[in-house]
């Protein structure tokens, strides 16, 4: 007896497809498409580096903000009869030059240091991403003038600008958030017009105005959603930029007000012994000063990678 299938497969002439889930041409499953979010997010994680930078700035946080709440120490009151003590019990990193815990001094130095940094980063962020839509947006001459503000600010070194400020008002933590925060929302300014600039032609923002759209409406809901990825990325560098700055002007004498400190500030009264051999008041604030600085900057690689569209299909 014939096979009624295979009669079949004769007469149509056609090849007996194989059962089983459909094929794509590429030979694996077909399935449905990933979304960008999740493409992103594969690609980062696949990042060991950026992992690394993440725990390391886990750890950190958790080290200045978590572990003055188990390792109680006075960061307020000065105690000479236990001045420049080395590492030992009671005291793990020593104490410095007025009698205070070191190991609890780089936690409420970090503290400062992280504070001032995220938040003076977003403040840049926030104002930069505002300006450049704007100005990219526009063009013409609401481009030209604001932009020539920016070129004019950027060429004042910002380290001078800084002294100039700090030296003014008295350094405090919202002072110190406020000035570099306004002092740094230039390079992403800059780099959000561009982008804008390359929006406003697309089809979909052309539309806005077809159907009778404002300006605003096209920039709230359109131009700055679709720079987020230049400006996360952005934004980490800037806090890493932030952590300097403030280690910078702590180093020079000009940070946070005492009994507060910053590391950079711990690093700058540590570098007065660095001819007696009183170690522990030099490498801790500056190895965490690199650690973080180094952990960040790993971050924003990872998440420039992820947000880069040739990355995101290939």
């Amino acid at each position: 007896m014939s096979d009624p299938s295979r009669a079949k497969v004769e007469v149509s002439g056609e090849a007996p497809r194989p059962e089983g889930p459909p094929v794509a041409a590429t030979g694996l499953p077909a399935g449905r498409a990933k979304s960008m979010f999740r493409l992103g997010f594969e690609v980062f994680i696949q990042n060991k580096l950026a992992i690394v930078g993440i725990v390391v700035l886990v750890l950190a946080v958790l080290f200045c903000f978590a572990g003055p709440l188990f390792y109680r120490t006075d960061q307020v009151t000065v105690n000479l009869l236990q001045v420049n003590l080395p590492p030992g019990p009671g005291h793990p990193l020593g104490t410095n030059e007025t009698g205070y815990d070191q190991l609890g001094r780089l936690m409420v130095g970090g503290q400062t240091s992280l504070i001032v940094g995220f938040a003076a980063a977003i403040i840049a962020t926030i104002v930069g991403t505002v300006w450049g839509a704007i100005a990219g947006f526009f063009g013409g001459l609401v481009d030209a003038v604001m932009m020539r503000i920016v070129d004019a600010i950027l060429s004042i070194p910002i380290l001078f600008l800084l002294l100039f400020i700090v030296t003014i008002v008295s350094p405090s933590v919202p002072v110190m958030i406020f000035v570099l925060g306004l002092t740094a929302w230039l390079v992403p300014a800059r780099l959000v017009r561009g982008e804008s600039l390359t929006l406003r032609v697309r089809e979909y923002v052309q539309a806005v105005h077809v159907m009778g759209g404002s300006s605003w409406h096209s920039v709230l809901r359109h131009i700055m959603p679709n720079v987020i990825g230049t400006v996360i990325v952005n934004a980490t560098f800037q806090v890493a930029d932030a952590i300097l700055l403030i280690a910078y002007l702590g180093y020079l004498g000009l940070g946070i007000s005492p009994p507060a400190t910053d590391w950079g500030g711990m690093l700058s009264n540590g570098t007065a012994f660095i001819f007696t051999n009183y170690w522990w008041l030099i490498y801790p604030p500056g190895i965490l000063i690199i650690v973080v600085v180094v952990a960040v900057n790993l971050v924003g690689d990872g998440l420039r990678d992820s947000v880069e569209v040739r990355l995101q299909r290939r």
